[in-house]
């Protein structure tokens, strides 16, 4: 008989104009790594919200069935009591303090009189450091290092709670392929332990490698669990289960009519660390790309891409820069952000919550704000129905799940968010379009529609540059690839000749060059 450490019995969540769940159940086992996988809006984070408390217990309907006992999780304490630890897609930890500081925040290590312990707390720290890998002192700030360990930093902090159950929601979104593999790994080896593990992922691959079940949720509902024990579940399997039919082709095809006409040029482009101004981000860097084309842009972490791309975007990154920008053969002298906006460049970030688009505001206000000139009169004024208008066919055009234009981006899943930003810079008209990490945490369908607009473009005249971490969505979409490593460009292919080796060995080999 199956030893099942959770079962959410009929969970059922409303919002304003949306059932985000009806009626969803989920068992998991003791011992196993679980994966819940959907489209985005499916409903997947608003589960896991409800079975750590984020959502409180009489904010939607069911039962939370945890060691057998019935629970009603009123807040993240509730459940954190319970030894349920989640670790949500933003990871909520403070720059400016120390990795111990971030891991024992709210949980502080308290001596009798009850002042903080902070040989026991550092003490602690460097060894819940130990067990995730993490090489580090406790006492650097979170600031000081990458993504990639930021990320194990919050594993490190699930562990000084003594957790149990373990929720990872993407992970994996901001890491490459390396560190993807690393904590993936560690997971097996938790799980070894005795450690129960739920993890949402878009990355269907990982989901593969590492599951032994896999729930699919679908509109706010359960479809099916598929048994991952023997791991012979593929990619393609679990697609058809997301989205109700086979998707033949991950990427769409497209006619390659490219121009002779170079659109966008950038020749010596040198770029400083905004304050660590010693640091230099992009040492001399020389692209292009033409008329009609995609051009990608590979690289590990901290390679420097979006370093370039937010520099190029009118000074958005950087100190001391130097180097020329080229539109349409011709020089320009980009001051700020507006400025690159109306000379036809539109950057799209990887950070769509914090810097693209503001999530307190709703989704007519975030698609017209970069170009707010077209919907105003000339006296500046905004006309509300022109605006309203303008919003209803981008939703409409770019697919996005919402319940209409003025529910708050905030509201929307992680996919649909990235749709708004999308139709933002879309209404700005741009000849170039920088789309840094656009797949970053949604699903193979919002991908296909993000991959089809983006076909759009290039047939209609204009260029995309595309930095990706994943290296099948560049050699899926692009014409050319760039290849950077530690700010310098060490390598340019033709989509015809690029492979993942290729491209790693690019990598490798300059870090050779380098250290001889």
């Amino acid at each position: 008989m199956a030893d099942y450490i959770l079962e959410m019995k009929n969970i059922t969540k409303l919002y304003p104009g949306v059932k985000a769940l009806d009626n969803v159940n989920l068992k998991v086992e003791r011992g196993e790594i679980h994966a819940l996988v959907g489209e985005n809006g499916a409903g997947k984070s608003t589960l896991m919200n409800v079975l750590s408390g984020t959502i409180p217990y009489g904010e939607y309907t069911g039962d939370i069935v945890y060691n057998g006992e019935v629970c009603q999780f009123h807040n993240i304490h509730d459940s954190e009591d319970k030894k349920i630890v989640i670790i949500h897609q933003e990871l909520a930890l403070i720059p400016e303090m120390t990795i111990a500081e971030n891991m024992f925040l709210g949980n502080e290590r308290k001596n009798r009189f009850g002042k903080i312990n902070w040989n026991e707390a550092y003490k602690q720290a460097d060894e819940n450091m130990k067990k995730v890998g993490l090489k580090e002192q406790s006492s650097m700030l979170i600031k000081d290092i990458g993504t990639g360990k930021q990320q194990l930093v919050e594993i490190a902090k699930a562990l000084s709670k003594d957790v149990k159950l373990l929720i990872l929601d993407e992970p994996t979104a901001s890491l490459n392929e390396k560190d993807s593999k690393m904590l993936l790994d560690m997971l097996l080896k938790f799980k070894e332990e005795g450690m129960t593990a739920i993890i949402i992922t878009h990355k269907l691959n990982e989901v593969a490698y590492v599951a032994d079940k896999i729930t699919v949720v679908r509109d706010g509902s359960t479809i099916e669990t598929m048994d991952n024990k023997d791991h012979n579940i593929d990619e393609e399997r679990i697609i058809k289960g997301m989205v109700g039919r086979e998707l033949s082709n991950r990427y769409p095809q497209r006619e390659h009519n490219i121009s002779d006409e170079v659109l966008f040029e950038a020749k010596d482009w040198t770029v400083y660390h905004p304050v660590y101004t010693e640091k230099c981000m992009v040492d001399h860097v020389n692209f292009h790309v033409n008329r009609g084309e995609i051009v990608g842009f590979s690289g590990l972490q901290g390679a420097g891409r979006t370093e370039l791309a937010m520099s190029l975007f009118g000074k958005n990154y950087g100190s001391h820069i130097s180097g020329q920008e080229f539109i349409r053969g011709e020089e320009v002298h980009l001051k700020n952000e507006k400025d690159a906006i109306l000379h036809g460049l539109a950057y799209a970030t990887e950070d769509r919550k914090t810097n693209g688009l503001i999530l307190s505001d709703t989704i007519a206000r975030n698609t017209t704000m970069a170009r707010m000139e077209k919907i105003s009169n000339r006296f500046g004024v905004i006309d509300v129905d022109k605006e309203n208008k303008v919003a209803e066919e981008y939703v409409k055009r770019m697919r996005t799940k919402t319940p209409g234009i003025f529910q708050k981006a905030g509201n929307l899943s992680g996919g649909n968010q990235q749709k708004v930003l999308l139709s933002k810079w879309m209404f700005a008209e741009p000849d170039v379009l920088f789309l840094d990490e656009p797949g970053r945490g949604i699903d193979v369908g919002a991908k296909y529609e993000i991959y089809c607009i983006m076909n759009e473009m290039v047939k209609e005249g204009k260029a995309v540059v595309m930095i990706s971490s994943e290296l099948p969505e560049l050699l899926g979409m692009c014409d050319r690839i760039y290849i950077m490593n530690e700010g310098r460009l060490v390598g340019e292919l033709e989509a015809s000749e690029a492979t993942q080796e290729r491209i790693m060995d690019k990598i490798l080999s300059s870090n050779d060059e380098k250290e001889n």
